[in-house]
């Protein structure tokens, strides 16, 4: 997925809220789907035009699994936060995702 570019700021309180909407993000990529619901325009844009490559990639990792609360960064743009996110099929890898405004976000991405 595509992302804004992240400025690095002090950490906020280390303290988690978007996880909901990152697995909902991500199981529905999964499916082939990229959620106007919650993403911005721009957002919205990189993933239609990723969706065909990342979808079947995805889905290949299986179910998530768990996912967890890393950190937190407060960016020039709005909060982004990082979180471990473990697949059926045993791989993880960190997600970022944030920049949230009127219930959409401008960043989701794989952070490594």
């Amino acid at each position: 997925m595509a992302s804004a570019g992240l400025l690095a700021f002090p950490a906020l309180a280390q303290e988690g809220r978007y996880a909901p909407q990152l697995a909902r993000i991500l199981e529905e990529a999964a499916s082939g789907n990229c959620l106007a619901a919650l993403m911005a325009p721009p957002l919205l844009d990189a993933c239609n035009g990723q969706i065909q490559g990342m979808a079947p990639a995805l889905a290949a990792m299986g179910a998530i699994k768990s996912v967890t609360f890393l950190s937190a960064q407060d960016t020039a743009e709005g909060r982004v936060e990082t979180y471990r996110v473990e697949f059926a099929g045993g791989q993880s890898l960190n997600w970022v995702i944030g920049q949230e405004r009127d219930g959409k976000f401008s960043t989701v991405g794989t952070a490594g």
